[in-house]
């Protein structure tokens, strides 16, 4: 009883799966609610995804970009309601689940292989 309970709770407060459609890997543009006194506005956070944890109503994801030589993360809820939009810029090709590795490089290395968006060959 209990179980269910939660799980109509989870349900509730989860995003619609084409609104979550990205990897890690792909250069996002994140959307998030700032709110300042009594307004509040809308603040960009653009960089690559390095993790996604977690399932359902409690999923996560990191995002890492370096601003002025400084390597910045910032953790998101995915279905957080102060993520208000979540904006694929480019998908990379990548062979990890977790992109730890990119926090150790620094220029060219942390460079990440272009995904192709080509058809295979036979399909048409």
């Amino acid at each position: 009883m209990v179980a269910r309970t939660i799980e109509a709770i989870h349900a509730k407060s989860l995003k619609q799966a084409a609104d979550v459609r990205f990897c890690v890997g792909d250069t996002v543009r994140v959307h998030v609610k700032i709110r300042e006194g009594d307004k509040e506005r809308i603040q960009t956070f653009m960089g690559t995804v390095i993790a996604r944890k977690g399932h359902a109503a409690t999923e996560m994801f990191t995002v890492r970009r370096v601003s002025h030589g400084v390597g910045v993360e910032r953790v998101f809820p995915v279905h957080s309601p102060y993520v208000a939009r979540i904006e694929v810029e480019s998908s990379s090709r990548v062979r990890r689940a977790k992109l730890y590795f990119l926090r150790q490089r620094s220029g060219k290395q942390t460079r990440l292989k272009m995904a192709d968006d080509k058809p295979a060959a036979g399909e048409a």
